[in-house]
């Protein structure tokens, strides 16, 4: 049977699980039309072409990709460090591995559901390879958020 929360708990609630909404909301935002490579790119790449000029175009492309991925991975390595933030704070009984699957399994549902979105955003296109780095970027920091605990807690 499912204990119905107490009133005081339910500033606990929105003090753990807040981040995680405003995150993804944020990530939501990133998504749209105002942050893709056809509104991006025009402003990154003269920044980039007056910090190295020596730069060909084609490598300053490339770098400019690269700064989007690493942009998806960070984007859900915070995420996910904010799941199992709350994830830890609202279900310290459950063990770790079953909080870091909840975290990955949260990391991957949104991964989906944001490229699903893009799929929709005329400028935009969804990617399966972006959902892997998506993934990527959550395991690591589920891994990063556990191996910390419990290093803290060792000591």
């Amino acid at each position: 049977m499912i204990n119905p929360r107490k009133p005081q708990s339910y500033t606990a609630l929105a003090v753990n699980w807040a981040p995680v909404l405003v995150w993804m909301t944020v990530i939501f935002l990133f998504s749209t039309d105002y942050f893709s490579a056809t509104n991006t790119v025009p402003i990154i790449a003269p920044i980039l072409s007056n910090l190295f000029p020596e730069l060909a175009t084609g490598h300053i492309e490339s770098i400019i990709l690269l700064i989007r991925k690493l942009g998806h991975f960070s984007e859900y390595c915070i995420l996910a460090l904010l799941l199992m933030r709350a994830l830890n704070a609202e279900f310290a009984e459950q063990s770790a591995k079953s909080r870091i699957k909840w975290s990955i399994a949260l990391v991957v549902l949104y991964a989906v559901s944001d490229e699903w979105h893009q799929a929709f955003v005329p400028s935009r296109s969804a990617s399966p390879w972006d959902v892997l780095i998506d993934l990527l970027g959550g395991i690591c920091g589920t891994l990063w958020f556990h191996r910390r605990k419990r290093r803290n807690i060792s000591t």
